[in-house]
């Protein structure tokens, strides 16, 4: 049983602020299993009553986990200045809920990446010593071999000294093309990871993260909410 004023309920899910919801409840829009409510500090049960505004009831969640097909241009943040970010691609309803990015993508790169405002899950999806695998598609600026393989398999060193964990390096049909999976998030990783064998990434995209993959139909862009199959993925994992 979980319970929240109800100021503090419909302001959460966008209705307004604590103020004008206190003038809404006073102007009986208000109502708690049928009837209306003039004091929008009293408690209510999210679970169980049935509380109505402007006579639609209202559906209350905590949590949000939106899957983006992230596109190139854009930065993952919350907020800047200059530059667009992924929360300016999402509606207002969205964005009230104050999502961030679980990760981030360089500005280049596209696909997999899922906001949230759940900071639990986040947590446990990036913490290194749970080595949550994140699979790329590459392109190369030349081609790749069985050699970039075996070092990838063993681990790289990068530009600043740092050892990688070993890494799954996919060669495909084309020889400029592979897949690499990872299970860390150091900046730039991938891209440092192919200069390590003198090599350079012209093309990055994620194609998944831990038990979920990009959804084919969201285009560069796009976006939904996770279903609850997706969400119960994620929060059993591992």
């Amino acid at each position: 049983m979980k319970k929240l004023r109800i100021d503090k309920m419909l302001g959460h899910l966008g209705y307004g602020t604590r103020k004008e919801i206190k003038q809404y409840a006073k102007q009986g829009m208000i109502a708690v299993n049928g009837e209306m409510v003039k004091n929008a500090s009293a408690k209510v049960d999210v679970e169980k009553d049935v509380v109505t505004f402007v006579g639609e009831e209202v559906h209350y969640r905590e949590f949000v986990y939106i899957l983006l097909n992230k596109p190139a241009g854009v930065i993952s943040a919350t907020e800047d200045h200059v530059e667009r970010t992924v929360i300016d691609l999402l509606d207002d309803e969205l964005r009230h809920f104050e999502p961030f990015p679980v990760g981030r993508l360089d500005k280049d790169t596209v696909g997999f990446l899922l906001l949230t405002n759940d900071g639990q899950l986040a947590h446990r999806l990036l913490t290194p010593k749970n080595d949550v695998p994140k699979t790329y598609f590459a392109r190369i600026d030349q081609a790749v071999t069985v050699a970039d393989v075996a070092a990838f398999k063993e681990g790289v060193t990068l530009d600043d000294g740092y050892e990688t964990k070993p890494a799954k390096l996919e060669l495909t049909e084309r020889p400029d093309e592979i897949f690499v999976t990872i299970t860390e998030g150091k900046f730039h990783q991938v891209k440092r990871m192919f200069r390590a064998v003198e090599k350079e990434v012209v093309y990055l995209k994620r194609c998944s993260m831990g038990p979920l993959e990009l959804d084919e139909h969201l285009r560069e862009g796009e976006y939904r909410e996770l279903t609850e199959e997706e969400v119960e993925a994620l929060q059993n994992y591992r």
